[in-house]
């Protein structure tokens, strides 16, 4: 049975080209047919409306229903009156599920989740990888558990599968076919609490596979790698990140078999995975016998870029995807997932079941109701555009009280680097700013190295008000010009 989408306009990847001779009614026909073809898009599952997908890509109206009438008339769709435009039933196809590598069939890996670390007070605090945590969608959380408590099965009360929900892996499955262009299916995602359970469990499986060293992306989660490849018994090794991402020869070079990415929106500089760099990994993966580790981090809250497909969906053999909806929603939840190969998935699932037996299920069902209901996609659409006057308000901020320091990262999720002039010492800038109780942190500490240069500050915007963003940069704003008494200056 295909997932029963609510709501105006269930989300689509579809990524059109401007610049490309094809005519973009040609390109939006042919990604359609092609969602279709490979199981993308399933038999009898609903497309957004023609309305929808015209503000979402964007297209003049006509332009989509034009399309959907062709296809209609080619047998991939069908419509009825007063009904959605869904997939055919002759039209359908089946995601391609490959064949698993030599890695090791049918075993695991477990572990804890890092969240994000207690902050002191401070009146306006810069901290990235934070939401924003008063517009979690109480009213639809409560409705949706609700309705669970109301319908669920008695069953839905024990233990049940340490995978996770059969019907959240379900919606999970449609959603990342849908929105990141994966290739993934219920019996490949286990349910987790969050990025680094998620990690800990891939590692370990890796671990017991024979994986004997991990890459990292520098800067990046080098702490959280650290960690979770300490517990499993690997190495981990970092690997440089330049304008295109991670660069791929030098992974090469650390004789690593598994790499952890955040190829969306790379944290923390904000670098998007160029196409190049993709498919040198995917024949890296395939030379050494590796396996890429994604974080998709930052994906559903894009701006001014096109929108970028998961790397899993490139190499679903060779790729185990992380998704949580610690920024979508809230960290609390606890809830995140793993979309592994399918020779990676039972080993996984051992691990899942050794360390907590499973994930809560009244969570879990919830999650699913309020993502099939369409109340997820209208959240996210609410917070894009939230997130995105933030943003506007940070590079005006910064404009008028600090010209002199660039942004840079700013096309998705909700922080931005910022470079400081030459003459400006990152840890002195800090400290400074804290004087003012304006929390501000360093490039460095996401370097494997810890290097205060160049000097960079990663900016947090996702928890701050716009009046905050606005107050806090005019704080620190003679600071970041190197006039703060003297704060913030190279000695000598």
């Amino acid at each position: 049975m295909p997932v029963q989408w609510s709501g105006l306009g269930p989300e689509l990847l579809l990524a059109l080209d401007r610049r490309a001779a094809e005519p973009l009614r040609s390109q939006l026909e042919r990604q359609l047919r092609d969602a279709i073809r490979s199981g993308r898009l399933a038999v009898g599952e609903r497309l957004p409306s023609s309305r929808e997908l015209a503000r979402e890509l964007p297209l003049s109206r006509g332009l989509v229903q034009d399309c959907y009438a062709q296809l209609q008339a080619e047998g991939y769709l069908s419509t009825r009156v007063g009904s959605a435009t869904r997939v055919a039933a002759r039209a359908g196809g089946q995601p391609t599920r490959a064949a698993g590598p030599g890695l090791g069939h049918g075993q695991a890996g477990a572990g804890p989740d890092y969240d994000v670390p207690g902050r002191p007070r401070l009146a306006v605090d810069f901290a990235s990888g934070v939401p924003d945590l008063a517009s979690f969608p109480r009213g639809d959380w409560a409705w949706a558990m609700r309705e669970v408590c109301r319908a669920a099965p008695t069953a839905a009360f024990g233990y049940g599968d340490p995978r996770g929900s059969q019907q959240l892996r379900e919606v999970l499955a449609a959603y990342l076919r849908r929105v990141r262009a994966a290739a993934a299916s219920a019996e490949q995602i286990i349910i987790c609490t969050g990025f680094a359970q998620g990690l800990n469990l891939v590692l370990r499986a890796l671990a017991r596979s024979g994986v004997a060293r991990v890459g990292f992306e520098d800067p990046g989660y080098s702490l959280a790698v650290a960690a979770a490849a300490s517990r499993a018994g690997v190495d981990a090794v970092p690997v440089r990140v330049d304008e295109s991402g991670v660069d791929v020869t030098a992974l090469a070079a650390t004789g690593a078999r598994a790499v952890v990415l955040t190829p969306a929106h790379q944290w923390p500089t904000g670098v998007v995975l160029s196409p190049e760099r993709r498919l040198q990994l995917v024949e890296w993966a395939a030379a050494s016998d590796g396996i890429m580790i994604e974080d998709d981090y930052d994906a559903e809250f894009r701006y001014d870029r096109d929108p970028v497909g998961a790397l899993q969906g490139l190499s679903a053999d060779r790729v185990a995807a992380i998704g949580t909806v610690s920024k979508s929603l809230a960290p609390s939840l606890r809830l995140g997932w793993v979309a592994c190969p399918t020779w990676l998935a039972g080993a996984v699932a051992e691990e899942k079941a050794g360390q907590d037996r499973g994930s809560p299920v009244l969570e879990q069902l919830a999650l699913a109701m309020l993502m099939e209901s369409g109340r997820f996609d209208r959240h996210l659409r609410r917070m894009r555009a939230s997130y995105a006057g933030r943003r506007v308000v940070l590079v005006e901020a910064l404009a008028k009280h600090a010209p002199d320091v660039a942004l840079t990262g700013m096309a998705a999720g909700f922080h931005a680097v910022a470079h400081l002039p030459g003459q400006l010492a990152e840890g002195q800038v800090i400290t400074a700013a804290r004087e003012r109780s304006t929390g501000l942190y360093g490039m460095s500490e996401h370097r494997s190295n810890r290097s205060p240069t160049p000097g960079q500050l990663v900016l947090g915007f996702g928890n701050l008000s716009e009046r905050s963003i606005s107050a806090g940069i005019a704080a620190v704003g003679d600071i970041l010009r190197g006039e703060g008494k003297e704060h913030g200056r190279h000695a000598g």
